[in-house]
């Protein structure tokens, strides 16, 4: 039997953008290995719960712990190097860079590990073939995994993903989501922000529903039922 250990901790961590408050008193816990999906509407406080992880967003210093270290108030930079990576909604790629320069920015901490360039490119073959192109003259999913790809290379304890699937095909979700088996095999642990619910719960462990800046719901998929994850959601 595997023993899990605690990888990240959040207690009562609150978020606000000037006088509007984005999360209330989150708590939730992640597992060493795990992929955890956080999923809700527009609006319920998704990536301003990834943008307090990554340090974009300060909080009191022990509303995060993780690996036994405060965090919450670290800078973004800070947090890199302790080995949580993100991987931003809209991709944001440099457009002046290459994609493999792109990727090349993801290491500028130096983080030993097992992500490489040779790995991301093992990973997503194609972009090997086009790593001399711009990286924003590729098509939406291309450069979906250069943006994980970039992600990697800080070979991350945690990597964030946010909204990796919107505004792709199917086809090309089917091949983004193909990978995460192989990023969780190398030892990373993966938190997963998503508005897709059954493509969230069709690959995490366990999953937290926020509705307006709280959860709502938290379970492993094969525990809740359609209703009470609807009723979580949409706050019916």
């Amino acid at each position: 039997m595997t023993t899990q250990t605690k990888l990240l901790s959040i207690d009562r961590l609150c978020a606000r953008y000037g006088d509007f408050q984005a999360l209330y008193d989150l708590s939730l816990t992640l597992e060493e290995g795990e992929t955890v999906a956080i999923i809700g509407s527009n609006g319920a406080g998704k990536s301003t719960f990834l943008r307090s992880l990554a340090g974009q967003i300060k909080n009191r210093p022990d509303a995060i712990t993780f690996r036994g270290q405060a965090i919450g108030d670290l800078a973004a930079n800070q947090v890199i190097e302790r080995g949580i990576a993100l991987v931003p909604e809209g991709r944001k790629l440099f457009p002046s860079l290459t994609v493999e320069e792109n990727l090349q920015i993801g290491a500028y901490s130096k983080r030993p590990g097992p992500w490489t360039l040779a790995r991301i490119y093992q990973l997503f073959p194609v972009l090997e073939k086009l790593r001399k192109r711009p990286g924003t003259a590729l098509s939406g999913g291309q450069q979906q995994m250069v943006a994980i790809g970039r992600g990697l290379m800080a070979n991350p304890h945690l990597l964030l993903c946010d909204e990796i699937s919107l505004g792709l095909a199917p086809t090309t979700i089917k091949d983004i989501y193909a990978a995460l088996p192989s990023i969780k095999a190398d030892g990373t642990t993966v938190i997963l922000v998503e508005q897709d619910i059954n493509q969230a719960l069709s690959v995490c462990d366990r999953f937290y529903c926020l509705q307006e800046g709280r959860v709502s719901l938290t379970g492993r998929p094969g525990d809740v039922d359609k209703a009470q994850i609807k009723a979580a959601y949409f706050g019916v």
